[in-house]
């Protein structure tokens, strides 16, 4: 991506150098505390050293000291804004839950801070993390459901309701989510994957929630912390999880760090206070590429966005740390069962294997899935926890979301058959499973929030998003699936990011279409809703989907016969793309069939013979053989 600075750019660097020469002028007054952050902790963290940033005015020189039993000050650290102080501390094992005086002091000036340790919830650091039993729900919030018009608009937020633009606030919010969790459970989804709830208070485009303006707020227009907790334990008591989605790469422009920026290294990019930045090259390569140039690698992990995501420098030590912290902090505190990191490559890969092990150290069984967007499975696999990477590279990320087979299958259903086009691209995805470290343990999806709508991009047709659902619900690996997809949601093909995040049917008061009670859907659209519900919720108890072996056999003829069985159950899935019925190849098939004789359609019930058995054209079969 390349573009001039724009006067944004301009007028945010202005604002970024004035609080700094502010803060000298002010430097005779007395100091004043504002924020801490984090703005509390935990005993018991695996982890003993905590680093809390203070945040006011004239700090950085003052003497920290306190006396609580198992906590001490190790050091204190500082940028080059005084407004800053960075207080490191040892929380020992033997240090009890309770609330510390921090004794601040300079010159005539004192304070006592008070800060909070919490006791962990127990069997926090044993938590377990989303995994292949799972189905996971990808939502926008802000286009799911309005439960609480009350905090549509805020005071303290700069952009309103627009539900009449794509790209304003709709109105979304948590509430919405939780009151439709039986929804949500009814229809199969063991795990809610919410993009970013926490604020983005940006002047408009702020719906999306990547343009983070406060790492520990949720935005006040979905609701609080404490609701997003409440949500959180609302859906563990249905059985489900929540996975929450995480920026470490991009912040807004209207952070409250530009306001008052702790240093000029805080954020990647020369000369920033004259806005001469660079773009990302989008260069995802050159992490694995033995030939790439230094430029470009510097380009890609430190170049902007856009003008409006300031992209912070991981390199800088305190910055790392407190991305590092935030991200173990919301884990804690709102008991995620897994995280999401968005743009995931982008951040500076050192930062990256740091902030993966700790978290993992934290957290030894929580699932973390990284988005690496490509459709290349060797990238992939790069970023997967036990890559054998030739230049030494370790990460510490279990999960990847596996873009590879996401196209992969839209293309393989999109496409005429051919001998290089059309399922055998399916197929031959698979094949690329023997560079993954844990092909199981990767995101499988059809569609989410950047790119077109599944149906959509299959032309429209419900025989091929039957087979897509079904490939979703029976391959290897994670499924997820995007909010509206069960009920054939729209799109242009190409890349409309509001149209994409459409709203959900019902999920507005006065909505003549009601997605989650059936209302006014279409019969197409009720059929569809109807297999997806079917598929997940059978996927639910069957081991032989979450962990059983795989194999299949190459299409003919449009026709691609594959199976998941282990040493109890074998489950078959053929899929039809031609227009004729096909009858199945039982001779072809022996070396799994054997000498079974019967299965069981899944998406009816209903007995049928292998003998007879018949794939209808532009169709799928799922069936459990006996």
């Amino acid at each position: 991506m390349s573009k001039p600075a724009s006067r944004l750019a301009a007028s945010l660097m202005f604002v970024l150098t004035l609080p700094l020469t502010s803060a000298c002028s002010q430097a005779e007054q007395s100091p004043q505390l504002g924020r801490t952050e984090p703005p509390f902790w935990w005993t018991d963290m695996a982890e003993p050293h905590l680093q809390l940033m203070l945040h006011g005015r004239d700090l950085a020189d003052a003497e920290v000291s306190l006396d609580y039993p198992g906590v001490t000050v190790t050091g204190t650290e500082r940028e080059q804004n005084p407004n800053y102080l960075f207080i490191n501390l040892a929380v020992s094992e033997r240090a009890e839950p309770g609330t510390l005086q921090i004794h601040l002091q300079k010159g005539d000036w004192k304070h006592n801070l008070r800060y909070e340790l919490k006791p962990r919830r127990t069997g926090s650091a044993d938590r377990k993390g989303f995994d292949s039993s799972d189905v996971i729900y990808l939502i926008t919030p802000d286009r799911f459901a309005n439960g609480d018009t009350g905090n549509d608009r805020t005071a303290d937020m700069l952009e309103g309701p627009d539900r009449s633009s794509p790209g304003g606030r709709h109105g979304g919010d948590i509430a919405g989510m939780q009151q439709h969790l039986d929804y949500i459970a009814d229809m199969g989804f063991t795990q809610i994957w919410p993009n970013p709830l926490i604020e983005n208070n940006q002047p408009e485009y702020s719906y999306h929630g990547y343009s983070a303006t406060d790492y520990y707020r949720i935005d006040p227009r979905y609701g609080s912390n404490e609701s997003f907790r409440a949500f959180v334990a609302a859906a563990k008591e249905k059985g489900i999880g929540v996975i929450q989605d995480m920026v470490p790469n991009h912040i807004g422009s209207g952070h409250w760090w530009l306001k008052d920026l702790p240093g000029n290294d805080w954020l990647n990019g020369k000369g920033i206070e004259k806005g001469e930045y660079e773009y990302t090259n989008h260069a995802r390569t050159v992490h694995m590429d033995p030939y790439a140039s230094h430029k470009d690698h510097q380009l890609f992990t430190d170049g902007w966005f856009v003008d409006s995501m300031p992209d912070p420098n991981q390199r800088n030590p305190r910055m790392a740390n407190y991305l590092i912290q935030n991200a173990i902090w919301w884990v804690e505190y709102a008991d995620l069962s897994g995280i999401r990191v968005d743009t995931y490559a982008y951040s500076d890969a050192a930062f990256l294997t740091d902030w993966s092990a700790r978290m993992m150290r934290e957290y030894p069984n929580l699932n973390i899935v990284g988005e690496e967007w490509t459709r290349q499975p060797a990238l992939v696999a790069y970023w997967q926890a036990g890559n054998n990477n030739r230049n030494g590279y370790v990460s510490h990320v279990p999960s990847m979301m596996d873009f590879p087979l996401h196209y992969g299958l839209r293309d393989g259903l999109e496409k005429p058959e051919s001998w290089s086009t059309g399922l055998v691209t399916l197929y031959e995805s698979l094949a690329n499973d023997v560079l993954y470290p844990d092909p199981n343990n990767l995101v499988i999806f059809g569609g989410n929030h950047d790119t077109s709508r599944l149906f959509s991009q299959l032309d429209e047709d419900p025989g091929k998003f039957r087979m897509a659902v079904a490939y979703l619900a029976t391959m290897r690996g994670i499924p997820q699936f995007y909010y509206g997809d069960e009920i054939l949601a729209k799109s242009p093909k190409q890349r409309d990011d509001g149209v994409v995040r459409s709203d959900f049917p019902g999920g507005w008061t006065g909505d003549k279409v009601n997605a989650f009670t059936g209302k006014n859907l279409n019969k197409t659209q009720q059929e569809a809703q109807h297999f997806v519900r079917t598929l997940f919720n059978w996927r639910r108890d069957k081991n032989v989907i979450h962990s059983g072996k795989l194999k299949h056999f190459a299409p003919i003829d449009g026709l691609y016969v594959y199976f998941r069985y282990d040493d109890k159950d074998t489950v078959m899935v053929a899929i039809n793309k031609s227009d004729k019925p096909r009858e199945l190849p039982a001779a072809r098939l022996a070396e799994m069939l054997g000498n079974k004789s019967t299965a069981t359609d899944i998406a009816n019930g209903k007995s049928i013979s292998l003998s007879e058995l018949v794939v209808a054209p532009g169709d799928v079969l799922v069936a459990e053989i006996r």
